[in-house]
């Protein structure tokens, strides 16, 4: 499969030429981020940092005014443990009352605090508070600029994995993180289904074949039961390619048992050890925490290849230097009751599927905590060592694979037909409470219309007897876990009785409401649409219908189908022509809906625009102090390196030779100055004034430079002025020996006397102009400034090629038409001298063909 991976990246490189954009993927991770960019013209592959590294730390951070992303926010954490921010991934969305932030505070030093909403922010020390979507948008905005920075030109569209199990909550938290950096969500993605994507890229399946992918990441582990099918005949594309059909058919997962819990327990054992040796406790020194959990992974990763690693922490606490021996053995016997919870997803991932492990071809194993020995032996044990697959990118399958799955959705590129099916692994159901009526109580009424394993993009409809305005809610039907709400939205459908009266009085019977509920292809549940509608009587074609509905027959049963459209044939509309009193459909009335979120709502218009305004003003104070930086270390820089050409004690140096001394002292004068001037205002100057002061600089030096410039210009100028001569005069000797030719042929010429003598008058201009500034120019030396320009040679002479070029190209003249009445003359003429050439010279033609004139046949004829 290797092989077909460069032929791959070159098909996937042939796009459409109606390309409107580039697509960003990415692979928003616990621990680190990984990003993709679809973009004409450039390989497929991994967008790579400023650091030129393929995976980015998933950290922002500050040290004091300055921002940090990646590895540098991810290293001031050991100095400034309240202002670097890691882990967002199990924030996002999280109520902050639920486990999801109790698990963050076991991890991290940060401080979280409740915001209006209910979620979680988290504060700076110098309480500045940022919610963990603001957050997550400035490192989305990072990875986007690298985006733009390589693609060269604006990147907006997005599509962004996320955990199959991931709520509603957590899902709009990832969208109001990217419409707040400024792209636009193409799609999210389940990483298991990406990772899916990926693995089809360069392979066929000639028959159905199921996989589980699991993927051990650092927040969680996920298990995902994949069915790869070729796509029947009757569902190809017009080309008839080959195409692959991805369908989810479960998965399985443990939020909370990850690569991140093994560092944890790692670092729990340095903290136990360093407290059993000093006697001192370490576990509320924030700073000692964050350079031991540094350390943890660290040593993690080593124990990964190796039996014992060695942790190193200089100063970690109480001036104390840190250093111990861990081993491999050591680590699983503290993370032991770990090792049993690893291999449950795969379990209950086919538990839901239907499947049996007899039934899988073999588990693909993906996400950077998989390389852990104790994971790899919990799924071994569970489902065999030779159904262990390890052909896919662990770190960069799933921003690969979700990469492609975004160009297709995206209809501008020329992608492998790949097909996905997903499903949303809760059930959800809708509840509303029945019509009141006389003597009895409304009842409240639940429905699952999206049970556990439903694919994504499916719309239900629900139908109501109503008349007037009532309540839907959409919730999940039992919770997911501690701290999370189950409500996920309540709507308000409203003008029912008004819409119910206006279509009675057009006629309809028994008017019922028809709403329309769906699950996105991004895993959201929402209300899309709600009418009301009923059957009209066509009296036109027979009288009346005898036949009256039964009361109630239309009760408020809150019926679920799925919606699917259908055509009736010829021959059912023969017969419903046929039928007395047809019922017939007219259009529905639009009815309104008000959606309110009754547990965590997605953050609203106005506060994303807050929070999108906050992002630019930090970006615009950063890059005005990122332009006042590069203006002082330019003008530093060019100090120093003015410094260096002073001080050069060579004659030789083309600086030396090009400069006279007055001028190296005004320069060094001037230099003097500006160093000063730094030393004693550069920390509070603007950006301007370092501008201001290269600009002198730049002013002196400009001389010299410019002079040996010209110095190294002048031989190729010259050589080139001089070539254009001597081709002009080739040209011009071959073109006046040719028309003396065609004159005496009296032949047209491809030129006229005029043209030539223009040129050569032009040549010779050309050559003394130049005979008399080289001449002029040898007298004059390196630190003096030039009497002839090498760019004005090179327009000189790109004039004189002009004109030798159009000369060059000019067509020659066609010979003239003969008139017809020379044509008859000539005709004539020529018949005449052939009579007389024949009578006249009788003899000689004779004897030419070898008969004799004295045949007395000849003489008698």
């Amino acid at each position: 499969m290797a092989r077909l991976w460069p032929f791959f990246c070159l098909w996937l490189s042939l796009w459409s030429e109606s390309v409107l954009g580039s697509i960003l993927a990415i692979d928003y991770g616990a621990d680190f981020i990984k990003a993709s960019l679809m973009k004409p013209g450039q390989p497929f592959d991994v967008l790579l940092n400023r650091d030129s590294k393929r995976k980015i730390q998933a950290t922002v951070g500050w040290k004091n005014k300055d921002r940090l992303f990646g590895q540098d926010a991810a290293n001031i954490a050991g100095r400034f443990p309240l202002d670097s921010f890691s882990f967002l991934k199990v924030l996002q969305g999280a109520p902050y009352d639920s486990d999801a932030v109790f698990s963050f505070g076991a991890i991290s030093t940060a401080d979280t605090v409740k915001t209006e909403r209910g979620t979680v922010a988290l504060r700076r020390s110098d309480g500045t508070e940022w919610s963990v979507e603001e957050l997550v948008a400035m490192q989305l905005s990072y990875i986007r600029d690298l985006a733009e920075s390589t693609a060269g030109e604006k990147v907006y569209d997005v599509i962004v994995t996320v955990p199959p199990y991931y709520t509603q909550f957590e899902r709009d938290a990832v969208v109001d993180a990217i419409e707040m950096s400024g792209l636009r969500t193409l799609s999210l993605i389940n990483d298991g289904t990406a990772i899916a994507v990926n693995y089809a890229m360069t392979r066929l399946f000639p028959a159905p074949e199921f996989h589980i992918i699991y993927d051990a990441g650092a927040s969680s582990i996920r298990a995902t039961v994949v069915e790869f099918a070729p796509v029947p005949a009757e569902g190809k594309s017009k080309a008839g390619k080959d195409a692959t059909q991805i369908t989810v058919r479960a998965v399985g997962f443990d939020r909370y048992n990850g690569g991140t819990e093994l560092d944890a327990r790692l670092r729990n054992m340095m903290v136990a050890d360093f407290e059993k040796r000093h006697k001192r406790s370490i576990s509320q020194d924030k700073k000692a925490m964050a350079k031991l959990w540094k350390e943890a992974g660290r040593v993690k990763a080593i124990l990964s290849a190796n039996t014992e690693a060695q942790a190193t922490i200089e100063s970690l606490a109480y001036d104390i230097d840190y250093k111990a021996k861990f081993t491999r053995a050591q680590f699983e016997t503290e993370a032991r009751d770990l090792k049993h919870n690893f291999a449950l997803p795969i379990q209950e991932a086919l538990a839901r599927s239907g499947l049996k492990l007899d039934d899988i071809t073999s588990v693909i194993m993906t996400g950077g905590a998989s390389r852990t020995p104790m994971i790899q032996e919990a799924v071994k044990a569970a489902v065999g060592a030779g159904k262990l697959a390890f052909n896919v990118n662990a770190d960069e399958a799933a921003v690969l694979g979700a990469a492609l799955h975004g160009a297709a959705l995206s209809r501008q590129f020329k992608t492998k037909d790949i097909r996905i099916t997903d499903i949303g692994p809760y059930d959800i159901q809708v509840s509303y409470q029945t019509e009141s009526k006389a003597g009895a109580r409304p009842r409240n009424i639940n429905t699952v219309i999206f049970p556990a394993n439903t694919k994504t993009g499916t719309k239900k409809t629900l139908t109501f007897k109503r008349q007037e305005d009532f309540k839907v809610k959409l919730a999940y039907k039992a919770p997911l876990l501690r701290g999370y709400p189950v409500d996920i939205l309540e709507a308000d459908i409203l003008g029912v009785s008004e819409a119910v009266k206006n279509i009675t009085e057009a006629g309809a019977t028994e008017p019922v409401v028809k709403a329309t509920v769906m699950l996105s292809e991004s895993g959201f549940a929402s209300i899309r649409d709600a009418v009301v509608t009923g059957e009209f009587k066509d009296e036109s074609i027979a009288g009346p219908s005898s036949s009256a509905p039964e009361e109630g027959a239309t009760a408020d049963v809150g019926t679920a189908e799925e919606d699917t459209t259908s055509s009736s044939s010829s021959s059912s509309a023969a017969e419903a022509s046929a039928t007395s009193a047809a019922a017939v459909t007219k259009e529905p009335i639009n009815l309104e809906i008000d959606v309110k979120f009754a547990s965590i709502p997605p953050m609203s218009l106005a506060k994303k625009r807050t929070g999108r305004d906050r992002l630019k003003a930090i970006d615009a104070e950063e890059n005005v102090k990122r332009r006042k930086e590069e203006a002082r270390n330019t003008l530093e820089g060019y100090i120093y390196k003015l410094r260096d050409l002073l001080g050069d004690d060579s004659s030789g140096s083309p600086f030396m030779k090009c400069s006279q001394a007055s001028e190296r002292r005004r320069i060094s004068e001037k230099v003097d100055e500006a160093y000063s001037w730094l030393q004693e205002h550069g920390d509070d100057a603007e950006t301007i004034q370092y501008i201001d002061h290269r600009t002198a600089l730049e002013s002196l030096e400009r001389p010299i430079v410019h002079r040996y410039k010209e110095i190294e210009e002048f031989p190729q100028a010259l050589n080139n002025s001089q070539m254009w001569n001597w081709s002009s005069r080739m040209f011009l000797t071959e073109a006046k020996q040719n028309m003396t030719k065609e004159l005496e042929a009296g032949t047209p010429t491809k030129y006229t006397k005029d043209e030539l003598d223009e040129f050569e008058k032009s040549l010779k201009e050309h050559e003394t102009w130049l005979n008399e500034w080289v001449e002029k120019q040898k007298s004059v030396k390196m630190n003096e400034d030039p009497v002839i320009l090498s760019s004005e040679m090179r327009a000189r002479a790109k004039v004189l090629e002009n004109q030798l070029q159009k000369l060059y190209r000019k067509r020659p003249p066609k010979a003239p038409k003969k008139s017809s009445s020379s044509s008859s003359s000539t005709t004539s003429a020529t018949t005449a001298t052939t009579s007389a050439s024949a009578t006249g010279s009788a003899e000689e033609t004779a004897s030419t063909s070898g008969t004799s004139s004295k045949d007395p046949r000849h003489q008698e004829l």
